[in-house]
């Protein structure tokens, strides 16, 4: 139990200092994009690079993978039937599976397990975005295409081309990209130069403060308003059914210790602000996103403490 507080206290600290500095207004709602580019076009990929160039890929296990997307699978193809094939219905499967594994994942698993909990987690992060976003999107213009054709509309965009789209936009992304970069470069023997590798490690040192303060700032400028019952439906899913099928996924495949603990902690964090980008995309439920990014990082705080306790005994 002490290292679940030790490890929580300083997420919860920043991401209220963050909040403190939004509310007081000395950073402004303006200002957010900027420095969500900064952490993610910057401070992301050193880290990642950084950790990911010591790690030959005989010596990573896909076992934790393969439980965390069985889950995802379930919860994805479940919302799908219950809502329906259309955009709403995709854009509410993206929220209940993609969660905030960077921003606030990497620090959490960073401070609990250190290293080897990082490397079981950046090996998620080599197909976890890619699946997900590849996915979302596939499933987004398919149902544009199903929407327009429907409506007596011609589909602009034929499937083959929407499969490669979606394969190109998410292969292209500051968080599988600077692994697999990585990855090639620690299979050739050799070590990064210092005068290299210091500035990586400095840039990677300021990753989880920033993001972190950057949550809170997120925060503090996000209004739940009349969508707070959908928002707490979709953060219910998120935060709690996902690390529990993990769970079971995880049983089923003869996993545990640090590997499944990790992977359970990543499924119960909060719905990752990038299912904002997809409503916003696609005009659907934008209001409803923004409210349940907002409530299920609040919830987040408490969620995530009860299954990091719940996961270290596994």
């Amino acid at each position: 139990m002490n290292s679940v507080f030790s490890a929580l206290v300083p997420v919860v600290v920043l991401i209220a200092l963050g909040y403190l500095a939004g509310r007081r207004g000395w950073v402004r709602a303006g200002a957010v994009k900027d420095l969500s580019n900064l952490v993610f076009l910057l401070l992301t990929p050193a880290l990642l690079f950084r950790t990911m160039s010591k790690v030959q890929v005989q010596q990573l296990d896909f076992r934790p993978v393969a439980a965390y997307f069985l889950a995802v699978a379930v919860i994805f193809a479940g919302t799908l039937l219950a809502c329906g094939f259309n955009r709403r219905a995709a854009v509410l499967a993206l929220s209940t599976t993609f969660g905030n594994t960077v921003m606030i994942g990497t620090p959490l698993v960073s401070l609990a397990w250190g290293e080897p909990g990082l490397v079981t987690l950046f090996t998620l992060y080599t197909v976890h975005t890619t699946v997900l976003l590849t996915t979302a999107t596939l499933v987004l213009e398919l149902a544009v295409m199903r929407e327009e054709r429907a409506s007596g509309a011609v589909a602009p965009r034929h499937p083959l081309a929407t499969v490669l789209m979606a394969l190109r936009n998410a292969l292209l992304h500051p968080v599988p990209l600077p692994i697999l970069a990585a990855l090639l470069f620690a299979q050739t023997g050799l070590q990064i130069p210092d005068i290299v590798d210091r500035p990586l490690q400095l840039l990677g040192n300021a990753f989880a403060p920033m993001a972190l303060v950057l949550v809170g700032v997120t925060l503090a400028n996000t209004a739940l308003g009349s969508h707070w019952r959908g928002a707490l439906a979709l953060s219910a899913v998120k935060n709690l059914v996902h690390p529990v099928l993990v769970v079971a996924a995880g049983w089923l495949l003869g996993l545990s210790g640090t590997p499944l603990a990790v992977m359970v902690v990543v499924a119960s964090l909060p719905i990752g602000a990038n299912v904002f980008l997809f409503a916003q995309r696609y005009g659907v439920a934008e209001d409803l996103i923004t409210a349940s990014v907002g409530l299920s990082t609040v919830l987040g705080l408490g969620t995530v403490a009860l299954v990091l306790a719940g996961a270290s005994l596994l």
